[in-house]
């Protein structure tokens, strides 16, 4: 079986967004989806004031760091996070990298922690009405690509595939919620 995937609710975010992409990412990766308790403040670190936008590897740096605070503490604790778990944090402000006007969202390839932000995958910010369907559609499909990349998974050339490379909201659009056959069995999640 998969390791557990962790979805981290960084405030600000719509905790029942988060909520209803729970059941669909257990259909994908066939494992374990833990929802943890919604974490304010973790965002407000990583400001650009320059950009006026979030640092998205400083958000998964911080959740690496919170992550080994969590296992350090765990020893006198009862709790202890699987290790080898995937997180992913899923807010709604704006991300970057520096090379990059914005992002949807940022992983480890290969690695333990992932993003992904609702910002721009929301129909009101480029002035149109809201579309809470097509905003949980874009959400899987961003929150699915970010975790196959901690899967290991690079970009996929299918088209309905959720590995699909993505640069603008149109794109995401376009792509599936899924992994294709080929993805899947290269994340080991092949059913």
């Amino acid at each position: 079986m998969p390791p557990p995937i962790r979805i981290i609710p960084l405030l600000p975010v719509s905790v029942e967004l988060i909520s209803s992409i729970i059941h669909p990412l257990h259909s994908v990766f066939q494992t374990e989806i833990i929802l943890e308790e919604p974490l304010p403040g973790l965002v407000e670190k990583v400001y650009d004031d320059s950009r006026a936008q979030y640092n998205s590897t400083d958000i998964i740096r911080k959740l690496l760091d919170r992550e080994e605070l969590l296992i350090r503490k765990s020893f006198s604790n009862t709790f202890a996070p699987d290790p080898k778990s995937k997180i992913v944090g899923i807010t709604s402000v704006d991300l970057f990298v520096p090379i990059l006007t914005y992002v949807f969202g940022e992983a480890q390839l290969d690695g333990q922690a992932s993003v992904v932000s609702t910002f721009r995958l929301d129909n009101s910010i480029y002035g149109l009405e809201p579309d809470p369907v097509l905003l949980f559609e874009r959400t899987l499909k961003e929150t699915v690509h970010e975790l196959g990349h901690t899967f290991g998974l690079y970009h996929c050339q299918n088209l309905e595939c959720a590995m699909h490379a993505s640069t603008a909201v149109e794109d995401i659009d376009i792509k599936g919620g899924m992994l294709c056959n080929e993805c899947r069995k290269k994340a080991g999640v092949d059913r």
